[in-house]
């Protein structure tokens, strides 16, 4: 911590953003902030019912409102700072600064990753085994499942961000994103760092591939239990309660394996900056939309809360 607080004060780093002020960019970037905003109202409203409503008081809800607090804290670490760059013109961001992104996003992408994961044992839980449901899904386990999920989040990002910003950095120290991104920032290390981003490779594949096993195994249990079952309308009941995970996990691991299980060979600045705007600001805005408007409990404890609000609002 000494040394990162010696080289904070002349060692800046700049980000070259993604958005130039040209009139295209310029609608661009007021796209993006009004996903930004939408993502952050979406979260907060989600987490607000959840916590607020007793029928929304279940082991699924109780991960969801997780979730929420995930995306909300993911798209809070890096689009404000890249708001005030490009309004203000000014393109710098301090070691310190550059390093908390670091640890905060790599920690909030693995805590979020495994929860998905483990969401997806839930549903198998609650589909192929409803009568035990509430004694395998007990609250002891729900606090187990999201324990280990932030736990796991937090080490690696630790780790990460240590081992990162202890490499000497020299030259122009311009980071080719709109945040400091790990792999963009070690361009700029005056040292070989080629097999600490092969151990960041294999960390990476096991992040992204250990929770992805979890969640094609589940559904592979699931998809079992849905075909056994003789009535179709409970066979429908099943999907729908499990289409609004797969459709979160398809965007975050989609966007995830693009970025960091494609060879070097192939990565381009360009197309990586696009895809983290995807996962770090329009995937945290999807997912509350997603479990809101496709789910019957959330939206009822949404209008029963427009109610309230009404009828306090007449007196």
């Amino acid at each position: 911590m000494e040394i990162w607080l010696n080289q904070s004060s002349t060692d800046d780093f700049v980000l070259l953003g993604i958005f130039s002020h040209s009139p295209t960019d310029l609608v661009l970037f007021s796209a993006v902030m009004v996903v930004f905003i939408v993502a952050l109202y979406g979260n907060v409203l989600l987490i607000s019912l959840i916590y607020i409503d007793p029928r929304l008081h279940t082991p699924m809800y109780f991960f969801l409102s997780q979730l929420s607090l995930m995306d909300l804290m993911l798209v809070c670490t890096n689009v404000p700072k890249m708001a005030v760059n490009f309004l203000s013109g000014r393109k710098s961001i301090s070691f310190v600064g550059c390093g908390i992104q670091i640890g905060l996003f790599v920690c909030l992408v693995g805590s979020e990753g495994l929860l998905l994961g483990l969401m997806a044992y839930d549903r198998y839980v609650a589909i192929s085994h409803p009568l035990h449901y509430p004694i395998l899904m007990n609250h002891k386990v729900c606090l187990q499942i999201v324990g280990s999920s932030w736990a796991f989040g937090i080490i690696d990002g630790l780790i990460q961000m240590v081992v990162v910003m202890s490499f000497p950095y020299c030259g122009l120290r311009e980071v080719n994103h709109f945040f400091c991104e790990m792999l963009s920032l070690l361009k700029l290390a005056c040292v070989d760092t080629s097999l600490f981003e092969k151990v960041i490779f294999v960390c990476c594949v096991f992040m992204l591939l250990f929770p992805f096993s979890i969640i094609v195994a589940s559904y592979a249990r699931i998809l079992g239990t849905v075909l056994g079952m003789r009535s179709a309308q409970a066979r429908k009941k099943a999907l729908a309660t499990c289409s609004s995970h797969l459709t979160a996990v398809s965007f975050f691991y989609g966007a995830a394996m693009f970025i960091y299980l494609r060879p070097r060979r192939y990565r381009a600045p360009s197309h990586d900056k696009v895809v983290s705007i995807f996962y770090t600001v329009l995937t945290p805005m999807l997912n509350p939309l997603i479990y809101s408007l496709r789910n019957r409990e959330v939206m009822g404890a949404l209008r029963k809360g427009l109610d309230r609000c009404k009828v306090g609002s007449q007196h």
